[in-house]
């Protein structure tokens, strides 16, 4: 794997557990680092840790707030192995690699193989994600988008603000869940809770 722009790499592993869920391509990628920060935030894969939780497979794949529990369409089988800096999710599900939207929850192809992924990753990884590199977060940390880029009044007058991942990571799962059944171009009235 020849990827550049790597700002901070897992600690060694301690959930060896995990590893024998994981299947033999995202294992080969963990072997050269246990997961990664790409470009102060970028894109975030995930390592095989117990702590921190941000960083975990395990708390993605089986914790209190798994992807599969936060989202209808994510299946237990999915394997959320990584985040953009917005906090779409990239499944691997059946060796091919699919993007979560993380403010609508719908799921679409990304790329053939976990491969194929990554060479893509290295060719642009902005093109590619859809994502700019001139946003530097702390690791832990997704941007927050507000209002959220689901909605019409989103643009250049939304606000980009870092915060802790398992705050946006509920906060969007709890927005797809609320606009799941609503038409597009529908008002909606948005409950925000603290919590």
């Amino acid at each position: 794997m020849n990827i550049s722009g790597i700002t901070y790499r897992g600690e060694n592993v301690d959930d060896e557990e995990i590893l024998g869920e994981l299947p033999p391509a995202l294992l080969r990628v963990l072997t050269e680092s246990n997961g990664f920060i790409l470009h102060n935030g970028a894109l975030h894969v995930r390592g095989a840790v117990f702590k921190p939780g941000w960083h975990s497979f395990r708390e993605a794949m089986d914790g209190p707030n798994a992807f599969h529990t936060l989202y209808e369409v994510v299946r237990v089988t999915d394997i959320p192995f990584a985040e953009d800096q917005l906090g779409d999710q990239f499944l691997l599900r059946e060796e091919r690699v699919f993007r979560l939207s993380a403010e609508t929850g719908d799921v679409e192809l990304l790329a053939d193989s976990l491969d194929d992924f990554f060479e893509r990753i290295g060719e642009d990884i902005e093109g590619f994600l859809n994502i700019g590199l001139e946003h530097a977060m702390q690791p832990g940390q997704l941007l927050l988008a507000y209002p959220p880029f689901v909605f019409k009044e989103s643009g250049a007058g939304t606000s980009l603000k870092p915060v802790h991942a398992d705050q946006v990571i509920r906060f969007h799962a709890d927005l797809a869940r609320q606009i799941r059944d609503d038409p597009d171009g529908e008002k909606i009235d948005l409950k925000v809770v603290d919590g």
